[in-house]
């Protein structure tokens, strides 16, 4: 018995290709790029049409800076930093390349703060 599978090829390499395109798009979320004893850096990707604030990552990158500082941090300074070009064509040799946009944020841990407050108070004295 024979029975022609064109249809089927088609519908399953569209398939394949939709979900790799969707696995290409999730690239990495937030990341800690910079640590030091009482802050650091925290880089997120972000769609230039969506904005960095309402990046699904915004929240894990917040997540980040919780888990560095338990007693709470203050922002230093945000802004876009460098970001990434990448292929997003499942096919070798094509151009398809994609700029992947990144927000960075400054902090410092609130009690480091407070810690060194207190010490050039005692050695102001």
């Amino acid at each position: 018995m024979l029975y022609d599978k064109s249809p089927m090829k088609s519908w399953s390499s569209k398939t394949v290709l939709a979900a790799f395109l969707f696995l290409a798009s999730c690239g990495e979320g937030a990341l800690l790029v910079k640590e030091s004893a009482d802050g650091g850096v925290v880089a997120y990707p972000y769609r230039a049409e969506q904005g960095n604030l309402l990046s699904s990552f915004r929240k894990e990158a917040v997540r980040l800076m919780q888990e560095k500082c338990p007693g709470g941090y203050a922002i230093v300074r945000e802004g876009e930093t460098k970001g990434r070009l990448r292929q997003a064509s499942p096919v070798a040799g094509s151009s398809d390349v994609v700029e992947e946009r990144r927000w960075g944020i400054q902090f410092q841990c609130k009690e480091s703060e407070r810690n060194r407050t207190s010490l050039h108070q005692i050695i102001d004295r």
